[in-house]
């Protein structure tokens, strides 16, 4: 699948996106980020605080116990405010 990377969530992982096959106990977006955050020091800082990332699977925004399986494209990025 793929994954996409937004505002400074993109920065601290250093690229935009990425092309990712999960293990298959990585079943939900918060599974993905615990397992995005064990690939190393960039995705550990990225996710340090998983409460306050957001997540849409295929362009549609999603709470972190959404399923991911058959998802073509997951994208991370910070909440938003308007101005």
């Amino acid at each position: 699948m793929k994954v996409k990377y937004f505002a400074w969530v993109r920065e601290r992982v250093g690229m935009a996106e990425e092309t990712v096959e999960p293990p298959a106990d990585v079943r939900t977006v918060n599974d993905l980020i615990g397992w995005l955050s064990s690939r190393g020091e960039a995705y550990a800082h990225a996710f340090e605080k998983p409460k306050v990332i957001r997540a849409a699977i295929d362009q549609a925004h999603v709470k972190p116990d959404a399923v991911i399986s058959g998802a073509r494209e997951i994208a991370f990025f910070p909440p938003m405010t308007g101005g």
